[in-house]
């Protein structure tokens, strides 16, 4: 048992000493390529702007830190800006830190699974796989599912460590058995919807709701989701319930999330829109306009009194749920939010800790920040990724968290308590 004690120490050492360095080659990679893209007689900021993208496209391995503006110099000021801001934070103490690779591709999602003794993580590769970190529990849990399309949305059955249900950007709903190691349902929306964008089990009932798009032809990212289908089904026959009525040619929703008994499920739309609905009666039963931007996630406050909202221009709100419209708290988590390479296939994500008391945020950068709920100053960052994180989650009982990121890696993070 020392040994094994002393072997993780090292371990997560040289993890710490790995994620040090990979982000100092990032930072010189960033500085190279502003060196490059200032030197020699640039004619007018355009070409500057055109040559950035052409080499970020070249290299899609590597993830700019900084913004990419027009202007060689605003790089720079707004880079090193970035860094003296996040020093606002004061970094986690780490217990013990862990890396799974084995993706090809960012990670889109990563779920802990009801019991956390199961990791969860999806990939634009077109791979979801299931992982397990704890050393007690057997390693045949280990698996990886192809479904040969982007994956945008995970979420394990609430009862238990068994089904796993993975929604494509091909308008597919799988169901997988960890146990069986196998593919029990395949489920399709309709060919109107092919985005499934969220999918969540309800926590008491055998059935779970999907956020389908239609797809649209708009210039950006939220535009191009086009329209909202909310649909119920049964996981026992695997078979659609009831389809939510969300109004004529609604704007597609983005995030869901039930409450601790069912009955009631939050919906968030690119509008700005927050609605509620009673499952029992399958009606909406209330919803105001929570932003002025696409909502990208939604999830109840601990004791259920309120609801955070995580909008595309990066402010955080918690809203009451006893006093409708009125805001307890606030953040504005914009300077993490800022566009990099691909940026539309990452979903701003956010999670909260057991207690409901720490807010884990994605971030355009390599850290991302842990905000202290109902505090305006304090907060926490966590150790850096190679490139931006895009995936986030809590352990459901412990101080432990999850950053899946693009540099294609999953890692689990414990703290010091």
């Amino acid at each position: 048992m020392n040994a094994t004690s002393l072997l993780k120490r090292d371990i997560t050492q040289l993890n710490i000493k790995l994620s040090e360095l990979q982000a100092l080659l990032n930072e010189k990679e960033t500085q190279l390529r502003q060196f490059k893209s200032m030197e020699g007689n640039i004619s007018s900021s355009s070409n500057l702007h055109e040559e950035s993208t052409h080499m970020s496209k070249d290299s899609p391995e590597t993830f700019p830190q900084e913004v990419q503006t027009e202007i060689g110099q605003d790089l720079v000021v707004e880079n090193d800006g970035d860094v003296s801001r996040e020093e606002d934070f004061d970094e986690v103490n780490v217990e013990h830190q862990e890396t799974f690779l084995g993706h090809t591709s960012p990670i889109s999602r990563c779920r802990f699974s009801a019991s956390g003794n199961n990791i969860a993580s999806a990939s634009l590769d077109g791979t979801a796989r299931i992982w397990t970190y704890d050393a007690s529990t057997p390693a045949s849990r280990n698996a990886t599912i192809y479904c040969g399309t982007e994956i945008l949305s995970l979420d394990w059955e609430c009862k238990s460590d068994r089904l796993l249900l993975i929604g494509t950007s091909d308008a597919c709903i799988k169901a997988w058995n960890v146990d069986a190691k196998r593919v029990v349902c395949d489920l399709n929306t309709t060919e109107a919807f092919p985005s499934v964008l969220d999918i969540k089990c309800s926590p008491v009932e055998p059935i779970f709701v999907s956020a389908a798009a239609s797809g649209g032809s708009g210039s950006n990212y939220f535009d191009n989701l086009g329209f909202a289908s909310l649909t119920v089904w049964n996981m026992k026959t695997w078979k659609a319930m009831t389809v939510l009525p969300l109004g004529e040619d609604p704007p597609a929703i983005t995030s869901i999330c039930f409450n601790h008994n069912g009955k009631i499920l939050a919906a968030s739309a690119v509008d700005g829109m927050i609605h509620m609905f009673d499952m029992s009666a399958g009606l909406q039963i209330t919803g105001w306009p929570a932003h002025d931007s696409s909502i990208s996630s939604i999830l109840f406050g601990p004791d259920e009194t309120s609801i955070f909202s995580f909008g595309s221009d990066g402010k955080i709100f918690e809203w009451s749920l006893q006093n409708q419209g009125q805001i307890l708290w606030s953040r504005d988590c914009s300077r993490f939010c800022y566009p990099v390479n691909d940026s539309n296939y990452y979903r701003r994500d956010m999670a909260l800790d057991a207690n409901g008391r720490r807010l884990l945020v994605t971030s355009s950068s390599v850290r991302a920040p842990i905000y202290q709920v109902q505090d305006h100053l304090n907060g926490w960052r966590t150790l850096p990724h190679g490139a931006p994180i895009t995936a986030v989650d809590w352990h459901p009982t412990l101080p432990i968290f999850l950053t899946g990121s693009a540099d294609n890696s999953v890692r689990v993070t414990s703290l010091l308590s």
